[in-house]
């Protein structure tokens, strides 16, 4: 998937937060495929229905990006692309929350979040602390797996050890760096990462538990071969990127899964 991916790069559309949008372009970048930040009423939905893949990350929801999401994800699941739910801060926030329930009804491709906010989506849980979980991995298995019923994604749970789950399996992935979570936009960029791997995944017969997991073991062996060449978070986002770029098959071969 990811030489597919680098030979032929998916055109990903990409709803994020303020905070995380130049970061989460130039890792898509780095990996090879190409974003567009489309993120405005009248041009998200015609975006989202011809682009390989698409983000809906509702980490600072503006009215106008409220809109642009709701006809991403409509125009999205009307022609098939694969598309990716991130929501970030579920539970805690009350607008974020109510619109994060009605783009879930809209049938993502992949929800991608940290345990607290996927127990608060699947309506189980109040969410974390802001952005920060204040659950772990293995006690939102049963939230995920509610929403992969109800709803047909696969649910990606971030942690130290990632759990992507489906309706009936779940999918381990290890390694990585907790230097992730001190940098700006380390999971947001990741729910963009999804959605090239789905779009890249889809054109050679992947399904998307596979798919998905695939692009954890990707960022997980690049934020470690980053960690290794930088002294703290200001070098390690650079390291990050450039890891990205030249990750092969001998490092991602290195990333436990189970």
């Amino acid at each position: 998937m990811l030489d597919r991916l680098r030979s032929a790069p998916p055109l990903v559309g990409c709803i994020t937060n303020s905070v995380v949008t130049n970061f989460t372009a130039n890792v898509l970048l780095a990996l090879g495929a190409a974003p567009a930040m489309v993120d405005i009423i009248g041009e998200a939905g015609p975006f989202a229905a011809t682009a390989d893949g698409q983000l809906i990350n509702v980490g600072t929801p503006t009215p106008e990006q409220r809109g642009a999401s709701m006809d991403a994800a409509v125009a999205a699941r009307r022609a098939g692309t694969p598309w990716v739910l991130d929501p970030v801060a579920v539970g805690t926030l009350v607008q974020r929350t109510a619109l994060a329930h009605r783009l879930i009804a809209q049938r993502p491709t992949a929800v991608r979040g940290n345990a607290s906010e996927i127990i608060a989506l699947a309506g189980s849980g109040t969410g974390g602390r802001g952005v920060e979980s204040a659950d772990d991995v293995e006690s939102a298995l049963d939230a995920a797996r509610s929403l992969a019923e109800r709803f047909g994604p696969v649910v990606a749970v971030s942690g130290p050890v990632d759990a992507i789950v489906s309706s009936d399996r779940v999918v381990r992935v290890g390694g990585g760096s907790a230097m992730l979570t001190r940098v700006t936009g380390g999971g947001c960029a990741l729910g963009a990462v999804l959605a090239a791997f789905l779009a890249a995944g889809r054109a050679v017969g992947v399904d998307a538990l596979e798919a998905v997991a695939a692009a954890h073991v990707v960022y997980s062996a690049a934020a470690e071969i980053a960690e290794r060449s930088s002294s703290g978070p200001g070098s390690f986002q650079p390291a990050f990127l450039d890891a990205l770029a030249s990750v092969d098959g001998a490092e991602l071969e290195r990333i436990p899964l189970s």
